[in-house]
């Protein structure tokens, strides 16, 4: 696609700031909810949203600087990490850090393997008919996420709202026009305009459910910003220092970790995760590397954008307590608005930092209501998958072999196929890809491309 503004261009200082401010709506809905899944999980530990958020800043700077600027990318809360962070809980924050320091050691160690072996096994393992599949899975996974925000049965069933879905269909239909039918900066920030229109009409509509007393039309809750001055107005109220894990950590102690037991424990929730994970980093540096007309396995180099995945996990984590993995939802967004600014990405990153110590910034993005959410993720998702798609015009699909390994990939994936072996689950996705690689190893070599 032709970029608005390449990865190294710069653009002007106010436009940068609504840039970036639109990625992290893309980005921050999805990177706080992770530590609230967390603690729905258990109760041993309460882990903090804003942490996140700034553990999802900081784990973005350091990835931008070891891939030297030239992967644009934003770095968020790791939601195939939610089973692992539940069970490391039981060990206290300290177990949390020391569950992410194991994660992101596997990175670094593949990091260190890719260096000597180089890359070109990626692209012998991951042909166009093995990676296209699978990253067009990937958007298509979180069509049912989508769909749930959307209808507003993302917490029950019995939640299902038509008001809602029309107010996420909103957003979408605005977003949609701002992209392809308004003016050049409206083509740039369809996402910010999208929830603008979404949140207002879902906000008249609440009005109007109250002054009727109808409970069906209140689609947002204002509660987390009523609340915030229940009391008179604190300082504290506007701005508030992030409970970061490693403070938690040390006001804890170590008593919960239990020795090299619970090291060990601990191991076996993250390690095999993290070489799930892996497979996704994959497949988003190829779905990004497409969308922006470079190939980022090369330039920066997969060791270097593994490197700084597992290093920024790391660090996140010991902020946030979230380990971090590259956002589809970033992806999406550079797709749909041509921007690939690396300026932009850091932008949003240095945003997310500072806004995680503004208490209404944080409580604000909780009342945007999840139909809103949905709608927009429509548009996110679906271009994901779109681009996965669109790796797949290279293979002839009139050649048996290849319809054999897509159905492969997209029929478990889709289906919800999951490996478990006692505390270790390896996702849909990661078992779909493991599927596509067997049956393309089986097959043999392909006969033709287009």
């Amino acid at each position: 696609m032709k970029l608005v503004y390449d990865i190294h261009d710069k653009p002007k200082f106010g436009a940068n700031l609504i840039f970036a401010l639109q990625q992290l709506l893309a980005i921050i809905a999805a990177t706080l909810l992770v530590p609230v899944l967390v603690n729905g999980g258990q109760s041993t530990i309460v882990m903090d949203q804003a942490a996140a958020l700034l553990g999802a800043g900081a784990g973005t700077l350091v990835y931008l600087l070891i891939t030297r600027g030239k992967s644009p990318v934003f770095l968020g809360s790791s939601f195939a990490f939610i089973s692992p962070l539940i069970g490391a809980a039981a060990f206290g924050f300290l177990g949390i850090i020391v569950g992410a320091v194991f994660a992101g050691l596997v990175y670094v160690l593949i990091s260190v393997i890719i260096h000597f072996v180089g890359t070109e096994w990626v692209n012998k393992l991951l042909p166009p008919v093995i990676i296209g599949p699978t990253v067009a899975l990937i958007g298509l996974s979180l069509s049912g996420s989508a769909i749930n925000n959307l209808n507003n049965t993302a917490v029950s069933a019995e939640n299902y709202n038509l008001v809602a879905i029309l107010c996420g269909l909103v957003t979408f239909f605005v977003t949609v026009i701002a992209s392809v039918k308004g003016t050049r900066g409206m083509k740039l920030i369809p996402f910010v305009i999208g929830i603008l229109a979404g949140y207002v009409f879902a906000s008249i509509c609440t009005l109007v459910g109250s002054l009727a007393n109808i409970e069906y039309l209140k689609i947002v809750d204002y509660s987390a910003l009523t609340g915030l001055f229940a009391d008179g107005f604190q300082f504290s109220d506007i701005f508030r220092v992030p409970e970061m894990t490693f403070v938690q950590a040390i006001k804890e102690g170590g008593s919960l970790l239990g020795g090299g037991a619970g090291i060990a424990s601990i191991a076996l929730l993250f390690v095999p995760v993290a070489f799930v994970v892996l497979a996704e980093h994959i497949a988003d540096h190829k779905n990004l590397s497409s969308i922006i007309g470079r190939d980022l396995i090369k330039e920066p180099g997969l060791g270097k954008t593994v490197m700084g995945d597992g290093v920024g996990s790391i660090v996140g984590s010991i902020f946030g307590g979230c380990p971090n993995t590259t956002y589809g939802e970033c992806v999406g967004c550079v797709a749909i608005t041509g921007n690939a600014s690396i300026f932009t990405i850091a932008t949003t990153a240095v945003m997310a930092i500072v806004v995680s110590f503004f208490n209404p910034f944080v409580q604000f993005v909780n009342t945007i209501p999840s139909c809103i959410i949905g709608g927009i993720c429509i548009a996110l998702y679906g271009f994901i998958a779109v681009s996965g798609l669109k790796m797949l015009q290279v293979v002839d699909l009139g050649e048996n072999r290849n319809l054999f390994v897509v159905a492969a990939i997209l029929i478990p994936g889709i289906g919800g196929l999951t490996l478990n072996f006692g505390q270790i689950s390896i996702t849909a996705i990661a078992t779909a890809l493991i599927l596509g690689i067997v049956t393309n190893a089986i097959l043999g070599k392909e006969k033709s491309e287009k």
